[in-house]
């Protein structure tokens, strides 16, 4: 069996993965790898906003899916994620959120202050090349490898639902969504250029690719961390070992990294016997912890035509490839509110992410959704394997809607929706509920309703969380490096130890900056 050596070995070629490279192989004198899952990042479809949903499914989906969920009346509910080049970035919805500044407290809590808001902004911002200011705010990192923009050609609607906002009270954000006032509404910051998806492998990746001390590896699936002597010596590919001299880096998400630990012994050691494979280091937190975004559709049908459920015909493929605008430009969800459901002070607890399209068979598309999410869920899940198999899909049980509470306010951000689609921007546009969306019904009714329509946003976090020595449930410290094994770290949406008020592409770009500055401090 060959073998390779690297100072550094990193898997996952996503958000985190893609940043964390570039930042590394900065240093000449340092050999990096990237090992990659998926393939290339080549289907036409990646490039056009419009297409994300497209590619759930395909090659470029790892295709996971949940158990039954009894908060969800027994469904099960499909994950998508990335799995290419760029990872989730590459097919997710282009959304460049990265939440309120209170949401770092958790994270400054479990690190001494390592993470807080005023830790973590630079590395956000280090990260950004605006396109065009979102706003009149304060506007930082030009230079970022990330292009972020505004719609480029957005739907009339889409004013009128930033008004509409305007009239029950939401002030308008400028300057990005991230920071101290993250309540109101806002075009959605994209991160595209020109027109076309800028995922973390266009940004940080391919310009890095030509430096020689980087080596991609695509189509290699990581099948466990090697370990002697409670170090972290490399990885095993299925015909190979890649060596690292000093450091592994699991940037593999929040389902990859937990599930690779635990194929390497690192873990639950009851867990890990059942599923037959051999403990290493007793790790129970590893897979646990597990937090995702819950979103219903408040759908309503349109009373004029809606572009974006006739986006795909050869007109506007033809001013998509001439202009980069038109409705394949369209990330679909446009624009973006952020509520406190109780109207009191505070971040807020509801977002609304405005789509000018309805996902409803009984009218084709021709309609209006606003998606309310949960933002900060009280229910937890876990990740574990279904076998000692590298292949085996693990068991993924996010527990959604098992705390009442979560309900509860969901319900109260799908009566802020109601609310929104009955104002005077809106109501002119909106001709009844669109089916399966039922319109208003009693809050009893209303529960079941939710737990039948509740799905993903696909933004799960926390399986191998950042904490304290104190804490037993934490896998990582501040450094990120995973308790009890040296020369081994997780940097990705994993650690974050609570699901955030934003969209989790920023915050894993982030985590990929800061972990580069943690591992160059590391080496000298």
């Amino acid at each position: 069996m060959s073998k390779a050596e690297f100072d550094y070995v990193i898997v996952g070629a996503g958000s985190a993965g893609c940043a964390l490279a570039a930042r590394l192989s900065e240093n000449p004198g340092t050999r990096v790898a990237l090992v990659e899952a998926g393939g290339a990042d080549t289907d036409p479809a990646v490039r056009i906003p419009a297409a994300a949903a497209s590619l759930f499914g395909t090659a470029y989906d790892w295709g996971y899916g949940t158990v039954p969920q009894a908060g969800l009346g027994g469904r099960a509910v499909p994950w998508p994620r990335g799995r290419t080049l760029g990872g989730s970035s590459a097919v997710n919805f282009l959304m460049w959120v990265p939440g309120h500044a209170e949401d770092y407290d958790a994270w400054a809590d479990a690190s001494r202050g390592l993470w807080s808001w005023d830790a973590v902004r630079p590395f956000l911002h280090r990260a950004e090349r605006w396109a065009g200011a979102p706003g009149t705010g304060e506007v930082y990192g030009t230079e970022g490898p990330l292009w972020i923009s505004p719609p480029r050609s957005p739907d009339p609607s889409t004013a009128r639902f930033l008004r509409a906002c305007g009239e029950l009270g939401l002030a308008e954000i400028t300057g990005g969504l991230g920071g101290p006032e993250h309540t109101g509404c806002a075009l959605t910051p994209l991160t595209e250029r020109d027109g076309a998806r800028w995922s973390a492998a266009d940004g940080y990746l391919r310009p890095a690719m030509e430096r020689g001390n980087l080596e991609v590896l695509t189509g290699e699936p990581v099948h466990r961390v090697l370990l002697e002597d409670g170090r972290a010596t490399g990885v095993q590919l299925a015909d190979r070992t890649l060596t690292a001299r000093r450091e592994v880096v699991l940037s593999a998400g929040t389902v990859g990294s937990a599930q690779l630990l635990m194929l390497s012994g690192i873990g639950d050691t009851e867990h890990l016997r059942a599923a037959g494979v051999r403990p290493r280091v007793h790790l129970p937190g590893v897979g646990r912890n597990l937090q995702d975004h819950v979103t219903v559709d408040v759908m309503m049908r349109a009373t004029g035509p809606v572009p974006l459920a006739d986006a795909d015909t050869p007109a506007n493929r033809e001013l998509y490839e001439r202009e980069r605008r038109g409705p394949l430009s369209s990330n679909i969800a446009e624009a973006v509110a952020f509520v406190r459901t109780d109207g009191g002070p505070g971040a807020p607890d509801v977002e609304l992410i405005w789509a000018p399209v309805a996902d409803s068979e009984e009218v084709g598309g021709r309609g209006l959704t606003t998606a309310v999410v949960l933002l900060r869920p009280d229910s937890r899940g876990s990740i574990t394997l279904a076998g000692a198999d590298p292949a085996l899909a693990p068991s993924i049980d996010p527990g959604y809607l098992s705390a009442d509470g979560d309900v509860r306010t969901l319900m109260a951000g799908v009566r802020f929706a109601e609310r929104l689609f009955g104002t005077e921007s809106l109501r002119g546009l909106v001709d009844g509920p669109a089916a399966p969306w039922p319109g208003p019904v009693a809050d009893d009714v209303l529960e079941g309703v939710v737990r039948e329509r509740a799905s993903t946003l696909f933004h799960p976090v926390g399986t191998c969380s950042m904490g304290l020595p104190d804490d037993e449930q934490a896998v990582v410290d501040p450094w990120l490096r995973v308790r009890g094994v040296e020369g081994l770290r997780v940097a990705d949406a994993s650690v974050i130890p609570r699901v955030p008020r934003g969209h989790t592409h920023a915050h894993a770009v982030m985590i990929g900056e800061r972990a580069a500055e943690l591992i160059r401090g590391a080496a000298g």
